[in-house]
């Protein structure tokens, strides 16, 4: 008797098998496929760099003055009553890069348009041999090509306005033209002129402003700069109607400007998508195929 339960058990799990077998290929062919590959990182182009350019306006100053004779000595009692220069105007562009709150970038400007004057005093005689004050008038223009390396500090955004710091070094190429002297006093008379001269000087700056971000890729700045430009030279100075005087040089030391500027960045850095994998074949179940 139990050996006639035996095949009959293994006759019911055989039907059973047969039966549900057809049921789990089919369900294992309903199974999802699988997930995509990940899209690839996107590539960015340009970076953090950019282009800039700038225009503005400086009130210039000149720290203080000194004569150097070639032949000679100076007069008893020399001294500058005045020095100074007229406002500034310049323009120039560059091109930096940003990573973070820091960014950096290189720029040359032209500045031009700046008369230079100076008085200066000394004691004299007249001709009929009394004493009195001789007087010299100076003018002239001074123009500079400046290149600065400057770096800033954002200090954070706040409804598309961003404050930043900085500050900058480089070099000043002055050149003083047209320059003149007329004497007064017991300079009576006396007039000289001297060639246009050119010279260099380091020079060092520091920024404050605000940006705005008029689209994502330009911003606007508004910026206030206190510019050294070190110091300037004349050529020597020849006078006209007097073959004998002493020829003079001048120079014009801690040359500063404070200069207010609006100034244009375009952004060069963007994101460009790289491009996508090739797309799966879709997919089809296989046939359901039944065996008895």
């Amino acid at each position: 008797m139990r050996r006639l339960k035996l095949p009959a058990l293994a006759r019911s799990i055989t039907l059973l098998v047969s039966v549900g077998a057809p049921c789990l290929a089919h369900a294992a062919d309903l199974l999802p496929p699988l997930p995509p590959e990940p899209l690839p990182p996107p590539v960015e182009i340009g970076g953090g760099w950019y282009l800039r350019g700038d225009v503005g306006v400086g009130a210039v100053d000149i720290g203080k003055a000194k004569t150097k004779l070639l032949r000679g000595n100076l007069p008893d009692g020399y001294a500058y009553d005045q020095l100074g220069a007229g406002d500034q105007f310049f323009a120039g562009g560059g091109v930096g890069y940003g990573f973070g709150f820091f960014r950096g970038d290189v720029t040359a400007e032209y500045r031009g348009g700046t008369k230079l004057y100076a008085v200066d005093r000394f004691n004299g005689f007249f001709p009929d041999g009394t004493r009195g004050i001789g007087v010299n008038k100076y003018d002239g223009k001074l123009s500079s090509v400046l290149v600065m390396a400057n770096g800033y500090i954002d200090l954070g955004t706040w409804h598309g306005v961003t404050p930043f710091v900085g500050g900058g070094v480089g070099y000043a190429y002055h050149t003083i033209s047209n320059f003149s002297d007329v004497g007064a006093g017991t300079a009576l008379g006396g007039f000289g002129t001297a060639p246009d001269k050119h010279s260099g000087s380091f020079a060092w700056a520091a920024h404050a402003g605000l940006a705005y971000s008029v689209t994502p890729n330009v911003q606007l700045e508004l910026a206030y700069r206190y510019l050294n430009m070190g110091q300037a030279k004349t050529g020597n100075v020849a006078c006209i109607n007097d073959p004998g005087c002493s020829l003079a040089s001048y120079s014009f030391k801690d040359i500063t400007s404070q200069d207010v500027k609006i100034g244009m960045r375009w952004l060069l850095g963007g994101v460009g998508v790289a491009a996508l994998p090739p797309l799966a074949p879709s997919y089809e179940p296989a046939p359901l195929v039944r065996k008895y």
